[in-house]
């Protein structure tokens, strides 16, 4: 679908279907994701928008930390896919400065003006766009054109798989078509590549400062780059394993033909809100206590564990730096036993389950790439402490019954687990496991859903 693109056209299911297959994604995922980009395209119309206007259509996926719980804003390594759900997103450009979103899924609507000043409203999904918006306005100084904009998805919300961060994505990429961001001094002196832009769209989401581009208060979690980086840069049938801080390609590995993902979302709501919130940001505190208690014992600025780690051989910095988390505090929130937890699980995660898994999965050996999964949700369980019995129960149960890997993923306090099948049996598979889950949590599973996804493609724009 290159060229110019009308509302019109995203009325043409069949040839929107061809546009999405063509960026890789598989057919019922196409045929879904090309009814709501119809849906979007009318509401637009609806909302008097004429059907010949010069449209942008993104779709953006959600995430699957496959491994790598918490490593990425301390300086670590994951593992990660993009499902082939997520977000569908349409904009049409305006001549002034509002921005009108309608949020198909919720029926629910929104406007704002592009401005520095914004106060969004945490635990509204419009403190997504809306900061998204602020950041850019003053970021990229001078006039700015709105959008009107709908989106509907098919994400699982606040289940981590990362909605919100997918809003956070859709919204710049409709922000900076519109207003041909990628031409502006300010984008090229400091956004090369798309894992550049992934670190910027993680410290638009987390408020810290990216290169030249001065940070402001985020959206209120301490997050890292992790999310943003799968949904721009996995590819169709890979796992993609990256570092953080900044952002680099480590390796892709292909999912075995013969496999798929069958994801459960537990029902419980890992919401970013109130406690929540501050159950999330602790696991962030944590690390970069731990960073801290490092430069005071070694006059060092290394500003993350990772960058701890690799500052001389590991043989010198990994047992100078189990000494300084185990010594007493001077102060602080944190006790020596939670730095060391902390500490431990990050080396464990990072650089010792996400590379050995890595390796079974690219040999072929799917019963040592399942022990690896089972030790990150162990540790998840007994170092990080941010499982709740509905996850551990379903990471349980999928190996029970016969899941080559299964893990948590997201922050955890909730949200989703991961299960690596044989995609000739994952229909009985999935039709097992949520008839264990209706019986065991039967509340919670009337909020619940269970789906198959391979590996999709990374966000991309439906004109090119």
């Amino acid at each position: 679908m290159s060229g110019s693109l009308g509302l019109r056209r995203l009325m043409e299911r069949s040839t929107v279907m061809d546009g999405l297959a063509a960026h890789g994604l598989g057919e019922e995922a196409a045929a879904a994701k090309a009814e709501r980009f119809d849906r979007c395209a009318r509401a637009l119309q609806r909302a008097g928008v004429v059907p010949d206007a010069a449209a942008r259509a993104f779709f953006v996926p959600g995430r699957i930390e496959v491994l790598g719980k918490h490593t990425d804003y301390a300086g670590g390594s994951s593992l990660v896919a993009a499902p082939e759900r997520g977000l569908c997103l349409v904009a049409v450009g305006r001549d002034d400065a509002t921005v009108r979103a309608v949020a198909m899924d919720l029926d629910d609507a929104c406007e704002f003006v592009l401005s520095g000043d914004l106060a969004p409203t945490v635990g509204h999904w419009s403190n997504y766009p809306m900061t998204v918006a602020r950041r850019l306005a003053r970021n990229f100084p001078g006039r700015l054109c709105g959008a009107d904009v709908a989106f509907a998805g098919d994400l699982p919300v606040a289940a981590g798989m990362s909605s919100s961060s997918a809003l956070v994505v859709g919204f710049y990429l409709a922000l900076a078509a519109v207003n041909r961001l990628d031409e502006r001094a300010e984008y090229r002196q400091n956004i090369g590549a798309p894992e550049s832009l992934a670190d910027y769209l993680g410290a638009v989401e987390n408020g810290q400062t990216f290169g030249s581009l001065t940070g402001d208060k985020g959206v209120g979690t301490f997050g890292g780059s992790e999310d943003h980086t799968a949904m721009l840069c996995c590819r169709p049938g890979m796992l993609s394993q990256y570092a953080y801080c900044p952002t680099r390609p480590q390796r892709t590995i292909p999912l075995p033909a013969a496999c798929t993902f069958a994801i459960a979302s537990s029902g419980v709501a890992a919401e970013k809100t109130a406690g929540a919130m501050e159950r999330y940001n602790r696991a962030s505190r944590l690390a970069s206590a731990v960073a801290a208690a490092w430069r005071d014992a070694t006059g060092r600025s290394d500003a993350t564990i990772g960058d701890a780690l690799a500052s001389s051989d590991i043989a010198e910095t990994l047992p100078r730096m189990r000494e300084v988390v185990v010594a007493p505090p001077a102060g602080g929130p944190f006790s020596h036993e939670e730095l060391d937890g902390r500490f431990e699980h990050f080396w464990a995660e990072s650089a010792e389950i996400v590379p050995a898994a890595g390796d079974a999965l690219a040999a072929g050996d799917l019963a040592e790439f399942g022990r690896q999964a089972d030790r990150s949700q162990h540790l998840a369980e007994t170092l990080l402490g941010n499982q709740i019995p509905q996850t551990v129960f379903l990471a349980r149960s999928a190996r029970e019954l016969g899941a080559a890997a299964a893990s948590a993923f997201g922050a955890g306090f909730g949200g989703s687990v991961w299960a690596m099948v044989r995609g000739d049996e994952a229909d009985a598979f999935l039709e097992n496991w949520a008839a264990r889950y209706r019986e065991a949590y039967p509340g919670d599973a009337a909020n619940a859903s269970f789906f198959l996804t391979r590996p999709g493609p990374a966000a991309f724009d439906l004109r090119g």
